[in-house]
C-alpha cells in the first residue's frame, strides 16, 4: 500500500506539488498532458514539464503559459494568493501578491473575473474522467470556501481573476489527475514553513501567509525557518488540506521506495526552493483483509435465562459458528426479551439456522451475507513460572498489539498481581516481535 509524505523544504505551491509527483513518476507525464488537453477551461494553456537543477538538488518544474493571452507574456507559472480577490488590483513594483515560488507580474492593473460557480459547472461538464473531476472540485471547493469566509461572501460568489484562474485550474486539474492515478492510501506532510512579510494590494497590505492560505492551514504544524516571503500559496494550502486531513494518526513501520522533487522558480537563500515527496510502502502485515460472513438474528421472549444460556453455549460450539452474542431489548407491548445474533461462515448458514431452531424457541430467523474487514491476528503461547498463557497478537495500522487471554489469568490471585503479570507478558511478546 502506497503512502506519500510531503517534505516542504521550500514551501508548498500547486506547481511544485505537480512537479514533485512527476519527478517521482515521470511515466505519468504523457497521460497528464492528454488529460489537460481535455479540460475546456485551459484548452489554450501550454503545460510543460522541465528538468531542473538549482546547483544543490535536481528535480522537475511544472511550467504553465498562455501564449494567446494579450495581457501577459509566456512566463513561468504564476499562483494565485491574489486571484480570489473580488476586485482587481495592481501589485506594487517588486512586491507582488502571488506565488513566492515563481517570478511573476501583471501586464495590466485590471483583469476580468470568473466566478467559482462557473468554474465548478465547467469542470462538471468537462470530458475529464470522474475521479479527476471529483478531486478537482473538492480542492477548488476548499479554496473558494476559505476565500468566502475571509471576505464574508457566499462561496458561489467568489470570483477569480481571469489571469490567475487558468493557471490555478491547470495546477489543480493536474494535481487531481495525478492523485487519481497514484492510488495513495495515506498522505502526510512535515512542518510547513510559514514565511513572513506583507504583500501590498489595492485593498491595502495583506499579511503572509495570505489569509486564505492561513485558514486552510489551520491545524497543521508550521515552522519559521527565518526565510521571509510567501512560502505557501492558497492553491498549495488547499491541496494539503484536501489530502492530509488525518494529521494525528501514528505512522507504523514502512519501507521507503522512491522520492521526487518539485521546484518553484524563485531562489531562496541557502536552501533549495523545492517540495520533496517520499513514497513509502506500508508493511503488508498491517493490511486488513476482507471476507464475507453470515449474520443470523432473532428475538426470544419466552425462554428462560438459564435455558437460553445453555442454548448459546451449544450454538457457540456448533460447526461454522464464529461468534454469538445476546443483548436485552424491548419488543411488542414493552416486553423485555433477548436479541440473539450469530456470526457464521456462509457455507454453514443453513446448518446454523437449523441449530438455532433446535436450541431456542424462536419462530423465525433473519439472515444476510455481509462483508467484513478483519485485521491479521495470531494466537501465541508464552510460559511464566510453569504456566502457559495464551495471547492474541493483532497487526493494527499503528502497529502490533498483544492481549493476554483473560481466562488464563483467572487463576492468578490479586488484581495488582494480574495487572503486573499481564503487562509483563504482553511487553515481552511485543519485544520479541515474532510472528508473520
Amino acid at each position: 500500500m502506497l503512502q506519500l509524505h510531503l517534505d516542504p523544504l521550500g514551501g508548498v505551491a500547486g506547481d511544485m506539488f505537480v512537479a514533485a509527483l512527476l519527478d517521482l513518476r515521470p511515466d505519468l507525464a504523457p497521460g497528464l498532458q492528454a488529460a489537460l488537453s481535455h479540460c475546456p477551461l485551459i484548452a489554450d494553456v501550454d503545460c510543460t514539464v522541465l528538468a531542473h537543477d538549482d546547483g544543490i538538488l535536481t528535480g522537475k518544474r511544472f511550467v504553465v503559459s498562455k501564449p494567446a493571452a494579450t495581457d501577459i507574456v509566456s512566463r513561468p507559472h504564476r499562483h494565485e494568493p491574489s486571484d480570489l480577490h473580488r476586485h482587481p488590483h495592481a501589485p506594487a513594483p517588486g512586491h507582488t501578491h502571488g506565488d513566492p515560488h515563481e517570478d511573476q507580474g501583471h501586464g495590466s492593473p485590471s483583469h476580468g473575473h470568473i466566478h467559482w460557480r462557473d468554474i465548478r459547472a465547467a469542470m462538471a461538464r468537462s470530458p475529464l474522467d470522474e475521479v479527476t473531476r471529483a478531486h478537482a472540485i473538492g480542492i477548488f471547493s476548499l479554496l473558494a470556501g476559505a476565500e468566502a469566509r475571509i471576505h464574508g461572501q457566499a462561496v458561489d460568489d467568489v470570483a477569480f481573476h481571469e489571469v490567475g484562474a487558468w493557471d490555478s485550474i491547470a495546477d489543480i486539474v493536474a494535481a487531481s489527475w495525478l492523485i487519481g492515478r497514484l492510488d495513495v492510501q495515506r498522505w502526510t506532510i512535515g512542518a510547513i514553513p510559514i514565511g513572513s512579510g506583507r504583500v501590498r494590494t489595492a485593498h491595502g497590505p495583506l499579511p503572509v501567509p495570505a489569509p486564505a492560505a492561513a485558514r486552510l492551514l489551520e491545524g497543521f504544524e508550521v515552522m519559521d525557518d527565518g526565510i521571509a516571503g510567501e512560502r505557501v500559496t492558497p492553491t498549495g494550502a488547499a491541496i494539503v488540506a484536501y489530502l492530509c486531513g488525518n494529521r494525528d494518526t501514528p505512522v507504523a513501520a514502512r519501507v521507503l521506495r522512491a522520492s521526487g522533487y518539485g521546484f518553484g522558480a524563485r531562489r531562496l537563500p541557502g536552501i533549495s526552493n523545492c517540495l520533496r515527496v517520499l513514497a513509502f510502502e506500508a508493511r503488508a502485515a498491517h493490511a486488513p483483509a476482507t471476507d464475507a460472513v453470515a449474520v443470523l438474528e432473532c428475538e426470544i421472549d419466552d425462554q428462560s435465562g438459564e435455558d437460553l444460556a445453555t442454548a448459546l453455549a451449544h450454538l457457540r460450539a456448533a460447526p461454522g459458528v464464529i461468534d454469538a452474542l445476546q443483548a436485552p431489548v424491548y419488543g411488542k407491548k414493552g416486553r423485555l426479551m433477548t436479541h440473539l445474533r450469530i456470526l457464521a461462515e456462509p457455507a454453514h448458514r443453513s446448518a446454523v439456522e437449523e441449530a438455532i431452531f433446535h436450541e431456542t424457541t424462536t419462530l423465525g430467523i433473519r439472515h444476510a451475507i455481509v462483508a467484513r474487514t478483519i485485521l491479521r491476528r495470531e494466537m501465541r503461547e508464552i510460559e511464566r513460572d510453569g504456566r502457559a498463557f495464551r495471547a492474541k497478537i493483532a497487526d493494527r495500522p499503528a502497529g502490533r498489539t498483544v492481549k493476554i487471554e483473560a481466562d488464563d489469568l483467572a487463576g492468578i490471585g490479586g488484581a495488582a498481581d494480574r495487572s503486573r503479570l499481564r503487562a509483563g507478558l504482553e511487553a515481552k511478546l511485543l519485544r520479541e516481535g515474532e510472528g508473520p
